[in-house]
């Protein structure tokens, strides 16, 4: 996967579209102007080029490979925000660098947080004003992202609302289409095989929908910078033991050593997962729908 460079994607307009401004208005575009938008990771960026087709350019944030809980900005990405007309971000706290780069780009008005409006699940260990972010891990809160997002568009670009309405009610049902296959795939898993460990807490939305217990984690938190203690370490090894859990979940975001050590000391074998970037065009997940067929064909082969 590549993990250099800045990836860029743009969608070319071919209709007069409104300026979207911080204050949620604007004069109207000029013929062949685009509305320039800006998404955080690539996965939020897929679902807005789906819902805003050729009506904007798009801009994506993180490169591709890119864990949003380590992402370093650098100044050329407040100059990104700044140039955008809408930002499009998870929410529901995974950027954390993002509140101070809004501020210094002066961009605090643009963001659309596309999780808006989804119950966030606790977090293990978490306190009471905490809730998982890994919404997207479930089609369903997807769903919401498409609403939100043609929401946003509409009301920056109300010459084609009719447009975003449409694209967000045609991949809302390509996203009920995947939750019915992944419900047909997960029914190949006996129930009592449905145990879940991962390097980090990342499963729960997909364990609640489809019936899954998220059972453990590496860093024992929903951020893969935690690093837990041996101690620690090693009541998961016993608990993936007890429990006769049958693999370990690992993402892009994993310390590779500690999960390969887990998987070592138990005897249980470690499977690699998507989890919070795309890869390019060429790559095995250049889609959402691609990321979650691949994530669940893989969790459905380690478990049945």
């Amino acid at each position: 996967m590549n993990r250099s460079g800045r990836k860029r994607l743009a969608l070319l307009v071919v209709a007069g579209l409104f300026l979207f401004t911080a204050c949620g208005g604007g004069p109207p575009a000029q013929t062949g102007d685009s509305l320039n938008v800006l998404a955080t990771t690539s996965i939020v960026a897929d679902v807005v080029a789906q819902v805003g087709g050729d009506f904007v350019t798009l801009t994506v944030l993180l490169p591709a490979g890119t864990d949003p809980h380590a992402f370093s900005p650098q100044p050329q990405d407040a100059a990104a925000l700044a140039d955008a007309d809408i930002i499009f971000a998870n929410g529901a706290g995974l950027e954390a660098f993002l509140p101070p780069l809004l501020e210094s780009a002066g961009a605090d008005g643009k963001l659309v947080e596309v999780s808006a409006g989804i119950e966030l699940q606790p977090l293990p260990g978490g306190d009471a004003s905490t809730g998982d972010p890994h919404t997207w891990m479930d089609p369903n809160n997807v769903i919401v992202w498409t609403q939100n997002i043609a929401a946003a568009l509409s009301s920056a670009d109300p010459a084609h609302a009719a447009d975003y309405q449409a694209n967000a009610a045609a991949y809302a049902a390509s996203l009920r289409a995947l939750d019915a296959w992944i419900r047909a795939q997960v029914e190949q898993v006996p129930p009592a095989n449905r145990l879940l460990v991962s390097d980090h807490a990342v499963l729960g939305y997909f364990a609640a929908r489809y019936g899954f217990t998220q059972a453990g984690s590496i860093t024992g938190s929903f951020s893969s910078e935690a690093a837990p203690s041996a101690q620690e370490l090693a009541a998961l090894e016993d608990k993936i033991r007890a429990d006769g859990v049958r693999a370990i979940f690992v993402t892009e975001a994993s310390n590779q050593s500690l999960a390969d050590q887990v998987a070592r000391d138990t005897g249980i074998q470690a499977v690699w997962l998507y989890h919070a970037s795309l890869t390019e065009a060429g790559g095995p997940v250049p889609t959402y729908l691609d990321f979650m067929r691949y994530n669940v064909n893989a969790i459905v082969n380690a478990l049945k």
